[in-house]
C-alpha cells in the first residue's frame, strides 16, 4: 500500500499552514503556536485500519455518500465539531459507495451513520443527520466514555 498523503490544515489559532499526516501516534499540533489542530481525513477500505483503527485518540467516523442530502447537511457540523474538539477527536469520513467493506463491517443500514471508535471498537453510534446542539453532547459523552474505559484498562 502506498503511503497516505498528508493534508494541509490551517491553524484556527494563528493561521499557519501545517502538514497533517492521515495516520500518526498522538495528535497533530501547529508547528508555530503548538495548539492542537483539527484532524480530518478520508478513510477507505484500504486505509481505514491505519487512519482509524490504530488511532490513539477517539475517532468520529462519518459513513456517508455524495448523493445523500442528510449526509451533506451534517458534514459541516462534523467539521465544526472536529475543530472544536481538536486534540481530543479525529474525524474520519468514509464514502460508502467507494468503500463498501467499511459500510459492511459496521452494518450500515442507513446513512449518515456516525460512530465513535476507540481502538477500532464502537463506543457509540448515531444514525441520521442531527444539529450541532444534539451531536455536541453526544460526542462529549462518547469521548468521556472512551477516556474512562482507557483509564480502567490501564489501571
Amino acid at each position: 500500500m502506498s503511503p497516505i498523503p498528508p493534508t494541509i490544515v490551517v491553524c484556527p489559532n494563528c493561521g499557519k499552514k501545517n502538514r497533517v499526516p492521515a495516520a500518526a501516534n498522538g495528535t497533530p499540533r501547529c508547528s508555530n503556536c503548538h495548539r492542537p489542530l483539527p484532524w480530518m481525513v478520508e478513510g477507505t477500505d484500504s486505509t481505514f485500519d491505519a487512519v482509524a483503527d490504530r488511532a490513539t485518540i477517539p475517532v468520529l467516523v462519518d459513513l456517508w455518500a455524495p448523493w445523500c442530502g442528510p449526509c451533506r447537511s451534517v458534514s459541516p457540523v462534523l467539521e465544526s465539531l472536529s475543530r472544536e474538539f481538536a486534540g481530543r477527536v479525529k474525524l474520519v469520513k468514509v464514502n460508502v459507495d467507494e468503500s463498501p467493506g467499511i459500510a459492511q463491517r459496521f452494518q450500515a443500514r442507513g446513512i449518515p451513520l456516525l460512530l465513535v471508535l476507540r481502538g477500532g471498537a464502537v463506543v457509540t453510534q448515531h444514525v441520521g443527520a442531527a444539529p450541532e446542539q444534539v451531536l455536541r453532547p453526544w460526542l462529549e459523552t462518547a469521548i468521556q466514555d472512551t477516556s474512562t474505559r482507557s483509564a480502567a484498562q490501564s489501571g
